[in-house]
């Protein structure tokens, strides 16, 4: 009886408080209410991820697409640069053949040359001695009548081998004839007339001068001979450098193309794997929250009409003053954003001749000629003709030399100005190509820049999350079995206070007569009652429990996927980081390859400029500005013919 009465103050005191199941009905009100909210904050978050999912899916894909295509075209172009560097390779070789065998056959030449130019200087010489000893011989002879032997011994002295057997020819003939016709006396006393042996002399010297004229013209003739062999191979071998040169810097240049190629080509397949990995891996990642979010709303939408059911169960009279907390399976799950980022006659007859020829060539070398010629002695008109023919040979050779140095400066020249100029508009092709690069790799390196701090904010934005996630999980976790410990306190308060009052008796009869009260049953509690409540206690408590497990089993899951997201991430942003630096190297090395070209095109440009100078200073003397070369060359030529006559008249 006192354990009962001490059951009974228990139960009031605890009725004075909050019982058990009024806790569990605010705790039921409370989970639903929290339920609600949370399944709606649910969709909006799963609204907002699959909004991610579907740009960034399509994103990746195009992403995947343009490296495929970037690949394949890389691809091409490294093979065509490797086709071009074997074809050009093997076209040098050509041209450094050409180039050796144009060399050698320029030295053979020029040594063939300098033989010849030295015979020809030799025999000149022979000719020049000869004719000059023929007239110092004529001079002697032409001063007597008659020569004696010992006189015409020391004239043949000074005369040419072929001049002195001439003379011992002629002598020969006339002593026979002498001594047909009778004649005697001494070899050394003897003497002839002087005519026939000056006769002679003077045949021998006009052949000789015939033959050195011949000899000069002849090597004049081999002179321009090799000088247009000279041009033809000196240009040829210019030509042959000029490619040579051309050739292997497009060499050089392709197979720099194929190199950068190559190393565009490894970052596209990179590039592609990491979008090919993440899409992947998000694609599966999306199609699992999209099922999990299915299944979350269907248990949410049954949970809350299980709350809603448990809620009336225990707000019914009999279990009213329970109360609860947390709706069953509160799990909460965090939808990660997943963000990513990839011939002798008259003087005045000779002077008529010189002015009609003057008049019909317009020559004023002709015309002042022939006014010298009406005017001054015959012989002072001789020698001025003679002079004038030397010089004006000599005018001949300067005029044939320097058309050949013209020739060969202005053909050197116009190879130079279209050198340079070739070379100007390559260089600033090149210049425009390295330019566009230069812009295009700093856009995409401010793109990946971009790429960069988006993925950070979504790494520090997913941290974040799954922070926050990771407390509340541990809070839900202690509520959970904060929630136990106290259903099962209830459960253990109203199963020991039944278990008791089902032992009550009544008090014993006696035959005394009393008045009349309750009956003599004993009171065993709401007995009928309490299966209700205890069985949704126990339910409630079944629920916390296994909310405890989903909530663990929950943040197992959210921290895998997190660590799976940072993994991948970490990778693309490793990717991106190294494509970054990859572009600004070869942002750096293009435009130290630009500044280089600029400057080369500065000195190029100055040297054509310098080019185009010097042309301009050859046009007055070397560029044909009425009357060519050959038109200058044959009036000369026939003005020495005439004059020639002319003279031929005098003598």
């Amino acid at each position: 009886m006192q354990r009962l009465l001490c059951l009974v103050a228990a139960s009031a005191a605890l009725a004075s408080d909050v019982t058990p199941v009024q806790k569990v009905i605010q705790m039921l009100e409370d989970m639903k209410a929290k339920g609600t909210k949370e399944m709606e904050e649910e969709q909006v978050q799963y609204a907002t991820f699959k909004q991610f999912c579907d740009s960034t899916l399509s994103e990746k894909e195009k992403s995947i697409t343009d490296s495929s295509d970037k690949i394949e075209t890389l691809g091409a172009d490294i093979e065509a640069a490797k086709a071009d560097a074997e074809r050009l390779a093997t076209e040098a070789a050509a041209h450094s053949a050409d180039i050796e065998s144009a060399t050698k056959e320029k030295d053979d030449a020029s040594a063939l040359r300098s033989k010849a130019r030295e015979d020809f200087l030799a025999t000149l010489k022979d000719y020049t001695e000869s004719i000059s000893a023929v007239g110092r011989a004529l001079k002697v002879l032409k001063t007597q009548e008659k020569v004696s032997l010992v006189q015409l011994a020391e004239v043949k002295k000074m005369l040419p081998d072929e001049a002195v057997h001439s003379i011992d020819a002629f002598l020969a003939r006339d002593k026979q004839s002498l001594i047909m016709e009778g004649a005697k006396g001494e070899p050394e006393t003897y003497e002839f007339q002087s005519g026939g042996v000056v006769g002679l002399l003077e045949q021998l010297k006009t052949k000789f001068e015939g033959e050195r004229e011949t000899l000069e013209t002849e090597e004049q003739a081999k002179k321009h001979s090799f000088q247009l062999l000279a041009q033809g191979l000196e240009a040829q071998l210019a030509q042959s450098k000029k490619e040579l040169e051309s050739k292997t810097q497009f060499k050089a240049k392709r197979l720099q193309e194929k190199a950068s190629g190559e190393g565009d080509l490894a970052e596209a397949r990179g590039t592609k794997e990491s979008d090919v990995k993440y899409s992947t891996d998000l694609k599966a990642t999306c199609d699992k929250k999209a099922a999990a979010f299915a299944e979350r709303q269907a248990l949410r939408k049954e949970e809350l009409e299980a709350l809603s059911k448990a809620k009336d169960v225990m707000a019914a009279p009999t279990v009213a003053g329970a109360a609860a907390k947390h709706l069953p399976s509160l799990v909460q799950k965090t939808a990660l954003a997943f963000l990513r980022m990839h011939s002798p006659v008259g003087q005045e007859q000779v002077a008529r001749f010189l002015q009609q020829r003057a008049s019909q060539l317009n020559s004023r070398v002709l015309s002042a000629a022939a006014a010298r010629a009406g005017a001054d002695p015959i012989a002072k008109v001789k020698t001025m003709i003679e002079q004038l023919l030397v010089k004006m040979q000599e005018q001949a050779n300067e005029e044939a030399t320097k058309k050949g140095w013209c020739d060969a400066e202005l053909k050197t020249n116009t190879a130079t100005r279209e050198e340079k100029a070739d070379a100007s508009e390559a260089l600033q092709s090149e210049i425009d190509g390295l330019t566009a690069a230069i812009t295009k790799l700093g856009e995409e390196g401010a793109d990946l820049q971009m790429e960069l701090t988006e993925l950070a904010a979504a790494m520090a934005q997913a941290t974040d999350l799954r922070t926050k996630e990771k407390a509340k999980n541990a809070a839900t976790v202690k509520d959970a079995q904060e929630a136990q410990k106290a259903v099962a306190e209830a459960l253990s308060v109203l199963k020991e206070f039944y278990a008791k009052a089902g032992e009550a008796t009544s008090l014993v009869q006696t035959n005394a007569k009393k008045p009349e009260v309750f009956g003599d049953e004993p009171y065993q509690g709401m007995s009928g009652e309490s299966g209700g409540v205890l069985g949704m206690l126990e339910v409630i408590q079944s629920d916390f429990a296994r909310l405890q497990a989903e909530t663990e089993s929950a943040e197992e899951a959210g921290k895998k996927e997190y660590d799976e997201f940072m993994e991948d991430s970490k990778v693309d942003k490793a990717t991106k980081t190294k494509s970054a630096e990859h572009k600004a190297g070869k942002k750096s090395s293009k435009s130290q390859e630009l500044t280089m070209l600029e400057g080369d095109l500065q000195g190029t440009q100055k040297e054509l400029e310098a080019a185009n100078t010097y042309y301009e200073k050859l046009k007055p003397d070397c560029v044909d500005t009425g009357v060519s070369y050959a038109e200058r060359k044959a009036q000369r030529e026939q003005e020495l013919k005439d004059l020639q006559t002319a003279l031929d008249m005098l003598q």
